[in-house]
């Protein structure tokens, strides 16, 4: 595996001072040779001339946050960070790789959750290349290795958590959010760790039931609320309904045997669960006969 190395370079400011000395003195030579008809002069004034631009080619320069990949007939060489103008052997080739922080949204995949229903999903993945020679020489393409590595964790993480968590505990796509996000960048990390890339923060940014059972869902959805509401409503009625008794027993105000209890707690239940107002009926008889 190529690691990333640091790069010898010289300082490209000097070079070109130099380069454009030689090439000043060679163009001198050169019409002094022609002048005064010493062809040997003029021979070496072309070839210095010669060199010195192809030694312009070895001038190269490095932006902040980008790395320069050297490699000399197909061997790496090094790396160059430090932003500025360098100078290295003009028959190097000098591969630049960005090393900003850079977002990828994938498509809105079709997977099946893992309650086996088939919903779409979507995921955002936010990621710095740290090697660059790892990036340029160990994948093929950095950029489309990110792609294809990030849909295929999200459609693996889709099949391994359900949707909607229809029991205490259970971690679910919907209502984890963070925990699924979390476990999202540790899955694309381990797939784009032999890239050199670093995976600053991944999220999910759509997920939906597929159309074709997205009614039969949100009907579903809806019964498990007003189920969840219904326990609330009994859950207070029947406190109420235990408060309201104490305090008649305990303030003497009514003594009430067990048969009218029943009433009282079943008129009470009554009025306070139903979705209706209730109008109220005046006894004005016995309740014994």
């Amino acid at each position: 595996m190529i690691k990333e190395r640091p790069g010898t370079a010289a300082n490209g400011v000097v070079a070109l001072l130099l380069i454009l000395l030689v090439m000043v003195l060679a163009v001198a030579s050169l019409f002094r040779g022609a002048n005064t008809g010493h062809s040997g002069l003029a021979i070496g004034a072309l070839v210095a001339l010669g060199l010195s631009i192809l030694m312009l080619v070895g001038l190269f320069a490095v932006q902040p946050n980008q790395a320069r990949a050297l490699t000399l007939f197909g061997k790496y060489r090094g790396s160059i960070k430090q932003e500025g103008l360098w100078w290295v052997n003009p028959l190097m080739a000098k591969k630049a790789v960005s090393l900003r922080v850079r977002n990828f949204e994938t498509a809105k995949l079709k997977v099946n959750d893992n309650d086996s229903n088939p919903i779409e999903i979507g995921a955002v993945v936010v990621w710095q290349v740290v090697d660059s020679a790892e990036a340029l020489f160990e994948v093929d393409n950095y950029e489309d290795y990110v792609r294809v590595q990030s849909e295929s964790a999200v459609r693996t993480l889709a099949t391994q958590y359900p949707y909607d968590a229809h029991a205490p505990g259970v971690i679910s796509l919907s209502h984890n959010a963070a925990d699924i996000s979390e476990r999202l960048a540790s899955e694309v990390q381990d797939r784009l760790q032999k890239a050199g890339i670093r995976v600053l923060e991944a999220r999910i940014t759509h997920l939906a039931y597929a159309p074709e059972i997205a009614g039969a869902m949100l009907r579903r959805q809806q019964a498990t609320a007003i189920i969840a509401a219904r326990e609330k409503i009994v859950e207070g009625a029947v406190s109420m309904v235990d408060m309201a008794l104490k305090q008649l027993e305990h303030g003497n105000i009514v003594q009430l045997d067990e048969e009218r209890k029943a009433s009282m707690v079943s008129n009470l239940l009554v009025v306070l669960c139903s979705d209706q107002p209730m109008h109220p009926v005046v006894n004005t008889g016995s309740l014994y006969t």
